[in-house]
């Protein structure tokens, strides 16, 4: 579980797992994908919102997923209640908008009455969000900076408030928690607020032997040819996906978050079946409204944009009910590329007809 309220008198407690989100200087280095040569991590990272549509994180003005982030009402109606609804949170407020994208959460900020907001976005996408501001007549209350967090300078000493949509897949994926922590530390006032304020990880375990049969177990033989290097391969890379409330065999268990951590959990199965792989999901709060607003993305809430992240299991791990699959989930920012996660999980089974132990690797790019 994590949380971001401002605290400026408490900063030496911040590594608190259950109450505060930790905070560590930026990273310098972003991404290590293969571009070209004249073009560094960084340019790719971030320009990868405005110029790509194949990866899950590389955005084209017309592809689908910068439209399915909009288009992603539970994420977006739930920003907009919240700034709606709860107009004394945002009313004659400096607002700071981290990694603002289109201006979405800035423009719904102005309607409600803010002061002023100053809307950071570093990819190419902040020339297209100073449009959008023209066109719909708040250049006068938005201003757009183009620049990363860490190296601009705001025209103001401080904020009252700070609005980011910092959740990636895993919701630690892309890492801009740490952008997010560092524009709190740097500008917000004391007792000022930060939208979202919590945010919880789950994990689960479910059963999914089609998938892992036609998509997995499919490399063991191809056309009679043995291309299981390539299964290695692919069950390192976590899925995102929309899994089927009925497929979860155990229960959930809340994982203590931190930027990198070691969470340990115990998953008790709610029925006899097998489990193919462990399903993760979070939860969203803004706990400042009047009345809390905030949204699940786990398998038996409304679908969003952010799915969940299947982790598939080397084995079929055969539970009977009441059973417990213990472990643990190591989850740190790779390296080299900050923006990406390393995750190490180990896991045990002493059931009725199932003994395993084993720990597997994956690599969330």
């Amino acid at each position: 579980m994590a949380s971001t309220k401002n605290n400026h008198n408490e900063q030496g407690s911040e590594q608190t797992q259950n109450t505060k989100l930790p905070f560590k200087d930026a990273d310098e280095s972003m991404c290590d994908a293969d571009v070209a040569d004249d073009t560094t991590s960084a340019d790719y990272y971030f320009d990868s919102y405005s110029h790509f549509g194949k990866s899950p994180r590389k955005f084209h003005l017309l592809s689908p997923p910068l439209a399915e982030m909009l288009k992603d009402v539970v994420r977006t109606k739930s920003y907009r209640d919240v700034i709606y609804k709860n107009k004394f949170l945002i009313k004659d407020k400096v607002v700071l908008d981290v990694g603002a994208g289109t201006g979405i959460l800035s423009l719904f900020c102005a309607k409600a009455g803010a002061a002023h907001v100053y809307a950071v976005e570093c990819s190419q996408m902040a020339d297209t969000a100073k449009e959008i501001v023209k066109s719909n007549g708040f250049s006068d209350v938005i201003t757009v900076l183009k620049g990363k967090i860490e190296e601009i300078e705001l025209p103001v000493p401080k904020v009252d408030v700070i609005v980011s949509e910092w959740m990636g897949y895993f919701l630690v994926y892309e890492n801009m928690l740490d952008t997010v922590l560092y524009a709190r530390n740097k500008w917000l006032v004391d007792g000022g607020v930060v939208l979202p304020d919590k945010a919880s990880l789950y994990l689960t375990a479910i059963e999914d032997a089609h998938y892992k049969e036609d998509k997995v177990e499919f490399w063991n033989d191809v056309y009679g040819f043995d291309m299981s290097c390539i299964k290695r391969r692919a069950i390192t890379e976590p899925l995102v996906d929309t899994v089927d409330g009925n497929q979860i065999v155990t229960d959930s268990k809340l994982l203590k978050v931190n930027a990198s951590f070691t969470a340990p959990f115990k998953l008790v199965a709610k029925r006899n079946d097998h489990i193919h792989a462990l399903v993760a999901y979070f939860d969203v709060s803004f706990t400042m409204c009047h009345k809390m607003i905030g949204f699940s993305t786990g398998p038996k809430a409304r679908a969003t944009h952010w799915k969940q992240t299947v982790l598939y299991l080397e084995d079929v791990l055969t539970i009977c009910e009441g059973e417990m699959l213990t472990g643990s989930m190591t989850i740190a920012p790779n390296k080299k590329n900050p923006r990406d996660v390393d995750i190490k999980l180990s896991y045990s089974l002493n059931g009725q007809h199932c003994k395993i132990s084993r720990t597997q690797f994956y690599k969330m790019r």
